[in-house]
Parts: structure tokens; sequence; C-alpha cells
């Protein structure tokens, strides 16, 4: 058996990121940039007023005096002339300052009589203006490739004048469910039967990752059956199978695979819940084998496809983030395999996050999953904890999970 760390390694070394496309703006929330977001013009274009008031000589604009008002420059309709000795024009915050002004005068600053203004404070140089290029300049790069785009980004193109951007493109995800004991949702249950929950689960993480799922139909156990599956899933980025990944007689995976190219990696993890897990190629396609295990399946997931949906994407290799935490129960010492526990998390009137672990751990137990927050550490060979002790957790609801 390997690491968690080493197979996660393994497996985000072998990906690449997805090609590319050029979309338009109102649809590249969310995306990777695949090529750098550079100004296409500069911002504030010239001086422009930051408030609303007056555009005055500082030198002139001092406690009691008096400026003949001889223009306004509202946003948008720029003062055509230029302001000369003692005299001020109207303008609105956003305003072009008009040539000969050096200072505003705000309003809250001035009183104003038929075409005259009175200045009840002096004014500084400068102040109230914004300089051009005071938030960028053209040609100067905004946002670098390689970023997943917020609103705040998609503002700051817009603002820039870019109407498209290049990102990556979405990864196509094959997810294909294996076993002769699963049925749709909604179908009737066979004798020793149980429900099919991997590949939704799965295609909704997939979905919160940013990809596209592409769900095939269940594979029954047949080496045949599952061999015609994986191929329809040949073009996808990545392929995911849920069952069929250990070394039972109806683990038939790598039985079916083989002959059509597959190559093995790895296929066995020293965690908890999971430990069977197959990492491979078919022909040029990733693929990643998970647990027929309901429990198990999303937990691996969570620490191994959401990080592989991530590099596909275009972004850098990454494992789940952790997140610190005191224990709000004892936790036993752990064995030789990593354990991600599944765990309430809440934060305490000090602000302190505090994870507690479920008093049942069985893989077979998705109410408990889903009645989680949070996934809790164990490295191997980790000692007991008393409740308060530090503690890792990946919070799902960071993951959008």
């Amino acid at each position: 058996m390997i690491s968690v760390e080493e197979a996660r390694s393994r497996i985000l070394a072998m990906l690449k990121p997805a090609g590319t496309e050029t979309v338009a703006l109102a649809e590249a929330w969310n995306r990777v940039l695949a090529a750098p977001v550079a100004a296409r013009l500069t911002q504030p274009p010239a001086d422009v007023s930051a408030m609303d008031g007056y555009a005055v000589r500082a030198a002139e604009a001092v406690e009691g005096a008096w400026l003949r008002v001889v223009g306004a420059a509202p946003a948008g309709h720029p003062f055509a002339g230029s302001v000369g000795a003692g005299e001020a024009v109207r303008i609105f915050t956003g305003g072009l300052v008009p040539a000969g002004a050096d200072g505003i005068l705000l309003q809250e600053d001035a009183e104003a009589a038929e075409h005259r203004v009175l200045v009840r404070e002096t004014v500084q140089p400068g102040r109230w203006i914004r300089r051009a290029g005071l938030d960028f300049t053209a040609g100067e790069t905004l946002v670098a490739p390689g970023r997943r785009l917020t609103a705040r980004d998609i503002g700051l193109a817009a603002a820039s004048n870019h109407p498209w951007l290049t990102v990556h493109r979405r990864p196509r995800i094959g997810i294909l469910a294996t076993g002769d004991e699963i049925v749709l949702p909604g179908e009737p249950l066979p004798p020793g039967g149980i429900v099919s929950s991997n590949a939704h689960a799965l295609a909704a993480l997939v979905r919160a990752a940013g990809a596209e799922p592409l769900v095939l139909p269940i594979a029954r156990d047949d080496t045949a059956a599952i061999g015609a599956a994986a191929e329809a899933a040949r073009f996808c980025d990545l392929m995911v199978t849920t069952g069929g990944a250990s070394v039972g007689e109806h683990d038939l995976v790598q039985q079916a695979l083989g002959p059509r190219g597959f190559t093995l990696d790895f296929w066995k993890i020293a965690m908890r819940p999971g430990k069977p897990l197959i990492w491979g190629h078919l022909g040029e396609t990733p693929l990643l084998g998970l647990p027929g295990n309901p429990v198990s399946a999303l937990v691996c997931g969570v620490i191994f496809l959401w990080p592989a949906l991530a590099v596909l994407a275009g972004l850098p290799p990454a494992a789940p983030p952790l997140r610190r935490a005191i224990a709000g129960a004892d936790l036993p010492a752990n064995d030789r395999r990593e354990d991600y526990m599944r765990a309430r998390l809440h934060q305490a009137p000090d602000g302190q996050w505090v994870a507690t672990a479920a008093n049942r751990q069985d893989s077979s137990m998705l109410r408990v999953l889903a009645e989680s927050g949070a996934l809790l550490r164990r490295t191997p060979h980790a000692p007991p904890l008393a409740a308060g002790a530090p503690v890792e957790v990946i919070s799902l609801s960071d993951l959008g999970l």
C-alpha cells in the first residue's frame, strides 16, 4: 500500500489541463483563465473628480474667497474650456477635471449664489482628484492565467474593456458505476439489490468543481459490459469508475480493461475509508477507479478526484485545503492507515472551529456523511487525543460539497 500523499502526487503528476476556448465575459465566471487579461485602456483615462463640488485653482480657493462659476463638468460631459483666474467649474463625481484646475472644492464646503460660489474651507492642491491611471494603465496585466475567475475578476476584465476571455475548457468526466446488485433510484429493487448513489454523488462533486459529468449506464459484473461502457468514455478528460476496484471474484474493472489497453499505476492506498483504489490509463484517457462502498467512493472523491479536477481545469496541483480546529470529543489512537473521520463542524463563541467525530464511522452510512460538515484527518499511528486538542479537517462546505 502507498500513502495518501504519494497516491495523490502520482495522480496529479499524470494530468494536464484541458484545452482552451474563448467565451463571452458573461460566461467566464468560475472558469480558469488560460491567457492573461491585459488592460486595453487606462482607467481613469484622465484626471477625474472623486466628489461633487467645484474644480478650482487651489491657490485662489482660500476660505472667504468668491469665485465665478463659468461652466459645468458632469460625468461624460467634459467642460470644453479651462479654469482661469478667479474662476470655478461646477463638477460632479467622475467628471473630467478641466484644464487649469488643480483641486476640488467640496459642495458641502461651498455656498452657491447665482453664478458665484463662496469658499468656506481652503482647498488643498490635488485633493479629491483621481489621477489618470490610478486604477490601471493600458497594457498592464490585471489577471494572470491559472486563476479561477471571481465576480471581482469579471468586473475588472469588463472595466479594462474585455468582452471575451480565453479560459480552459470545462473538463469532461465519464462516470461508470458497476455491479449486478445496483439499480437506479426509483427502479424496482431485486432481491439483494441496493439503490445506486455513487454516480449521482460523484456527478454533483464534478459539477461543484466546475467540470462536466457524463454519467454512463450501470455496467453489470461482466467484463464485456464493463469494457464496452469504458470505451464510450475514451473521449473524456478523465474516466471514473465505482466498484470492482478490489480483488474479489466480481471485482472486474482491471480484468475488463486490461485487454483494451489499460495500464495500472497503483491500486491500494493506506487510508480509511477507501483502501482499494485504481489509478492508471485506458489508452490516452486517465482512469480513477473508486471503491463501490458509497461513503468510501465519496471520501476518495474528495481526497483524489477533487484535486484531479482542479488540475484538469487549469489550476496548480494541490491537496484539498485543511482547516485547523479542535476536537469536540476524545479520539482513539489510529492504526497504520490515514483516517478521514466524518465529523460535525461548528464555530464556538470564541471563534474557534470545533470538529466532533461521529460516534459511528461505518463506511456504509451515507446519512452520517450527509450530516457531517467535515472530514477529520488522522495521520497514520496518530496517538489518542483528548477533547480540545488541535486537529486538522477538510471542510466540505469549503469545497461546495
